[in-house]
């Protein structure tokens, strides 16, 4: 202990290189081929390979599920919040099977997998302090984002996590319909006691639970491929609440290489656009913050999302049957291409997360398809 100092001195030096380096270092195995790159730029390096990937899964799965009837079903249908709560009584998630759904992407052709983290009824499939409203408290006890997570990882499958940013009808701060977007909350006759929002101040609650949970998805799930925001359309009836810069500054410093997208785009620093089915990139034309967005975004790439069934993203019953077929999926690819396009193909679950069985064969004919092709 002559030089304790020194020593000191040195092994700080030693944590931080090691520090930085590991960010570097610890490339995502999805990123396996785009090493150098990556070690130049981590988020350049992703968006490479994002422009390259072309398809993915989507996946919407939650409480809704459960009700067969979408995943608006609660706002349509006006179900209270006590009534619609008591469904986690009831999730048993007992055939979500992580590994079966990344063989399927991968059957299918597909490079990456989206699926809704929480969705606009406040439900997370993920391991969070941040609420109780979660499927670690469920029959079900298991973080199925976490599960999907490490089976990418061992795949080489990239994993996008949908979050609902722009609606909660759970949180108690998030803005009430009279704000101006009669999709922020069902349409109860007489407002829940649970909704405290109040006014514009009160937003900034929910801003930090939002944040709260973000950090816990880039912490638990550190090589996700990025984030994906929604609903746009919470957005641009409140931009003033939604302090987006923030946001996309925490991601960004918390995961460098990490991308982000909020469908056609809130403040036009996304990496891509996202926009719905016929690849519509232009709605929402009447806020003048979405034409913003629209023109700071227009020539990044772009990701089309669509859907197996006729037109919801969670399952519903009514439609089985109904589902597009493998041709159908090979003319949404084919159109995708010509417009330069990802496409990002949904499957909603059943109650208990196993895929519609048309939704199976079509997804399997379809990538034998693309293998001769």
């Amino acid at each position: 202990m002559k030089h304790p100092i020194k020593i000191q001195v040195l092994s700080i030096a030693v944590f931080v290189l090691t520090g930085c380096s590991t960010q570097h270092t610890n490339i995502p195995s999805y990123l396996k081929d785009y090493k150098d790159a990556y070690k130049e730029d981590p988020r350049s390096a992703n968006l490479l390979w994002f422009k390259n990937a072309k398809y993915g899964l989507f996946i919407h799965y939650g409480l809704y599920s459960l009700l067969e009837k979408g995943e608006w079903v609660q706002l349509r249908d006006t179900i209270p919040l006590s009534e619609y709560d008591h469904l986690k009584n009831t999730f048993t998630a007992e055939h979500f099977n992580a590994d079966a759904i990344t063989n399927l992407a991968l059957d299918a052709g597909m490079k990456y997998i989206t699926i809704t983290s929480k969705h606009h009824d406040g439900f997370c499939l993920f391991r969070t302090r941040a609420t109780d409203f979660n499927v670690l408290n469920t029959p079900a006890k298991r973080d199925l984002i976490g599960e999907l997570y490490r089976a990418c990882e061992a795949k080489g499958l990239g994993l996008f996590l949908y979050y609902s940013y722009g609606a909660d009808w759970k949180h108690p701060y998030f803005y009430s319909r009279d704000s101006g977007w009669h999709n922020a909350r069902p349409a109860y006759k007489t407002p829940p006691p649970e909704y405290k929002f109040k006014e514009d101040a009160d937003f900034k609650r929910y801003v930090d639970f939002v944040h709260t949970q973000i950090k816990e998805l880039l912490s638990q799930y550190p090589n996700i491929a990025g984030i994906w925001f929604d609903p746009i359309m919470g957005y641009y009836h409140r931009p003033d609440l939604f302090p987006i810069d923030s946001t996309y500054a925490l991601i960004r410093n918390r995961s460098p290489h990490a991308l982000i997208s909020f469908k056609q785009g809130a403040n036009g620093e996304e990496d891509f656009m996202a926009p719905e089915r016929g690849g519509n990139a232009k709605v929402g034309q009447q806020f003048d913050v979405a034409k913003i967005a629209y023109e700071k975004n227009k020539h990044k790439p772009r990701e089309i999302c669509n859907t197996l069934q006729p037109h919801a993203w969670g399952y519903n019953k009514s439609k089985d049957g109904l589902h597009k077929s493998a041709d159908d999926i090979i003319a949404m690819l084919d159109e995708a291409n010509k417009m330069n396009a990802n496409l990002l193909l949904n499957v909603g679950p059943k109650g208990d997360g196993s895929f519609p069985e048309e939704d199976v064969k079509a997804l399997r004919e379809a990538g034998k398809r693309l293998l001769t092709n």
